[in-house]
């Protein structure tokens, strides 16, 4: 694909220019692996120093993101709006006046295959802490949290106990003011989910994907699923004056 751009502009940010175009275009959709440095200054005619130059401005941006040993690909972008306040799910129920109460399924340490590592903006291979935790609402299990976490962000969290405080609850302690990132999506279980759930495999689940990053550093990637027919998401705000 050849790009019409404009001579005015510094090589590097005619490369940019041109690489936007072709992610807003829908050519180069999230998760996609652009063409190595060597090809784009082949394309571009340029030194490979002015290609890096503007790929770093990209990913500094949050266009693109840079997987060492693998490639950079164009950055998952944001939904344009968050409907999910961060809260605890210990303080959802209690709030209800029922009991919540959790099992730990798995916390270990692992290392990140190519889609975690695109999420985290860390190497292929790099170590994460990983979780399964189940929580109950008065012993009838309301969601299934999965989660993975940055070391470097919270190097003690295979050590907690979380049936006393949940790992949402005690990662907000270590990092004030996160931003963060949801989607919202209706999922079929697995079997696997279903058996942690104690639902048939046909229910109908929400599932959402929740990113937090402090200072643009990834501190975790958690999927929180629901049974669709023991959980309601809802949000009330207020709109802005016209």
């Amino acid at each position: 694909m050849t790009d019409t751009i404009s001579t005015a502009q510094p090589r590097y940010a005619q490369i940019k220019e041109a690489i936007r175009r072709r992610i807003s275009s829908g050519d180069w959709p999230e998760g996609f692996q652009i063409p190595s440095e060597h090809k784009l200054l082949e394309e571009f005619s340029v030194s490979r120093m002015t290609v890096h130059r503007a790929l770093r401005d990209l990913t500094d941006e949050g266009l693109l993101t840079r997987v060492q040993g693998l490639g950079t690909f164009v950055a998952e972008r944001p939904p344009s709006t968050d409907v999910v306040e961060l809260r605890s799910i210990a303080d959802e129920i209690a709030e209800r006046g029922n009991v919540h109460s959790c099992r730990v399924e798995q916390l270990l340490a692992v290392t990140a295959d190519a889609g975690l590592a695109r999420r985290f903006n860390l190497p292929v291979g790099a170590r994460l802490f990983h979780s399964v935790v189940v929580h109950s609402e008065s012993d009838v299990p309301v969601q299934l949290e999965e989660r993975w976490v940055n070391p470097a962000v919270a190097p003690d969290y295979l050590e907690q106990d979380f049936t006393r405080q949940t790992p949402g609850e005690y990662l907000i302690r270590l990092e004030s003011s996160p931003q963060v990132e949801h989607v919202i999506e209706a999922v079929s279980p697995t079997a696997e989910i279903a058996r942690l759930l104690d639902i048939p495999v046909a229910e109908p689940c929400l599932r959402v994907t929740r990113r937090t990053w402090v200072q643009g550093r990834v501190v975790t990637v958690a999927m929180l699923v629901h049974p669709g027919s023991r959980y309601r998401l809802g949000a009330r705000f207020q709109l802005p004056p016209p």
